[in-house]
């Protein structure tokens, strides 16, 4: 099952590989991604790991239409 993150496209570390410098990065530069994927996705403790990954999919992509500045970016695991 391919899993995925949001990205920003200036931001040089893998959020896969390197989650802490990735976040703090992200932090740093005001973004907050993980907080804006938060608010948008409908994640519950009563959907199953895929179900909750294909949400976590949409949710990116909806961010990714609604990006006026054109600075994020979906990036694929394959788990």
């Amino acid at each position: 099952m391919a899993q995925c993150m949001i990205t920003t496209k200036d931001n040089p570390y893998d959020p896969f590989t390197q989650f802490d410098d990735w976040y703090m990065y992200d932090l740093d530069k005001g973004y907050s991604s993980c907080c804006y994927l938060a608010r948008i996705t409908n994640t519950t403790d009563q959907m199953t790991d895929q179900e909750n990954s294909k949400e976590i999919e949409r949710a990116i992509d909806e961010i990714i239409k609604y990006d006026f500045m054109n600075m994020y970016l979906k990036l694929k695991h394959d788990a």
